[in-house]
């Protein structure tokens, strides 16, 4: 019995990851918007109420694609960083945000339209469920880290008080999560955070075209003034050579 068992699981699995890919597959062609269960089920040649066992809506087969996209998005960026770690020892947090950014920047380009589906826009009636929140708490928690870990942060009093409502929203955050950072510089993160996904938006949307389009050194750029509003030092001098340009991956 458990055979038999563990082959239906493999089987449900395996159909599982097919429906996912083809509705992928349906997201880069037609778009979030568009998307049917109809349709995929036909072009893998399956019932509709067949399909409906393994996802009883579109919406839970679109929680099912955003959950993926942030998965495979955080586990990029836990990648990057340790093997940043790993290849330069504990290395400096502006080399660890850099690498990070770089990481998530290459996901991006080479993941369109799963970016467009957590990052762009709303897909009209979809309302995503709780369960996506820890998911897409990954990528601040990662950069947010980066800035934890420093060790020597240029700690800048605030140029201004911070409002008693953004105190508030922040204290749970805060108490949660980064209890060892100051509140002007969550907010910092926070800002870090908006405007690395801002960059890549008007990358990806094409908004950056006539200007600085190809946004490589433009998005390195950028990457280190974002490192200079978080604080972050200088790289450390490295003994086989100076260190990386700003844009290098």
């Amino acid at each position: 019995m458990a055979a038999i068992r563990n082959a239906r699981e493999r089987a449900r699995a395996e159909l599982t990851r097919e429906i996912k890919e083809e509705a992928r597959r349906r997201l880069a062609s037609e778009g979030a918007q568009r998307l049917s269960l109809r349709a995929v089920a036909r072009e893998l040649g399956m019932a509709s109420s067949a399909l409906y066992r393994y996802f009883p809506s579109r919406d839970d087969l679109l929680t099912a694609l955003i959950i993926d996209a942030y998965r495979d998005l955080g586990d990029t960026a836990d990648r990057a960083l340790a093997e940043e770690s790993s290849a330069d020892g504990p290395g400096g947090a502006r080399r660890r945000w850099r690498v990070l950014c770089q990481a998530v920047r290459g996901w991006a380009l080479a993941h369109p339209h799963e970016y467009a589906l957590i990052y762009g826009t709303p897909v009209p009636g979809y309302r995503a469920p709780a369960e996506t929140i820890e998911h897409a708490a990954r990528l601040p928690l990662a950069l947010g880290a980066v800035v934890r870990d420093c060790g020597t942060l240029r700690r800048d009093p605030p140029s201004r008080p911070l409002p008693p409502g953004l105190a508030a929203q922040l204290g749970p955050v805060r108490s949660q999560f980064f209890p060892e950072l100051p509140e002007p510089v969550l907010v910092r993160v926070v800002t870090a955070w908006i405007q690395l996904l801002g960059m890549l938006s008007f990358e990806l949307f094409g908004h950056l075209r006539g200007s600085v389009d190809p946004a490589d050194e433009f998005f390195g750029y950028s990457v280190e003034e974002l490192a200079d509003l978080l604080g972050l030092p200088a790289d450390p001098p490295s003994p086989t050579g100076p260190s990386r340009p700003a844009g290098a991956s």
